[in-house]
């Protein structure tokens, strides 16, 4: 994994959301489950969502900030996902495909949490506790959205 700096960082988890809402809108016209699908279409339009914020994100962000490097945290806590959409989520039910997202976005929040931690100039400290606060606002969004699903 080639990351260096913070913004090459905040690139990649870009990536990472919207990868799996692409992998999810893919499996979501195949699964032969209707509520599996109805939650694979919602959320990978609330990744897509993400990945778009996270770009606005890196477009408001200061490009000193953005060049600050990244030491080695990546290479001993990598992100767990799917990095080819290999239909994985065709084999789950709708409890566990919803599980496993959030489960992937446990570990971003983890990720920007950590990277908060270590950042040693302010705004790149605050760079990832806003963008930890988004992930964690949009994590409860989706939790309740999800919850009405399962209600129905």
């Amino acid at each position: 994994m080639g990351i260096k700096t913070f913004g090459e960082l905040i690139d990649w988890t870009r990536d990472l959301h919207q990868h799996l809402a692409d992998c999810l809108a893919h499996c979501a016209t195949r699964h032969d489950d209707e509520r599996a699908r109805a939650l694979l279409k919602y959320l990978a339009t609330h990744e897509s969502e993400l990945a778009l914020i996270i770009n606005k994100f890196e477009h408001q962000s200061a490009q000193n900030t953005l060049e600050t490097r990244v030491y080695d945290h990546l290479q001993h806590n990598t992100i767990k996902t799917h990095q080819t959409c290999d239909e994985h989520y065709l084999k789950q039910d709708f409890q566990g495909i919803y599980r496993e997202v959030m489960d992937f976005h446990g570990q971003i929040m983890k990720l920007y949490q950590t990277m908060s931690e270590k950042a040693e100039i302010r705004e790149a400290k605050e760079l990832f506790e806003a963008l930890l606060t988004m992930e964690k606002n949009e994590s409860m969004r989706l939790a309740s959205q999800v919850g009405r699903m399962d209600d129905l």
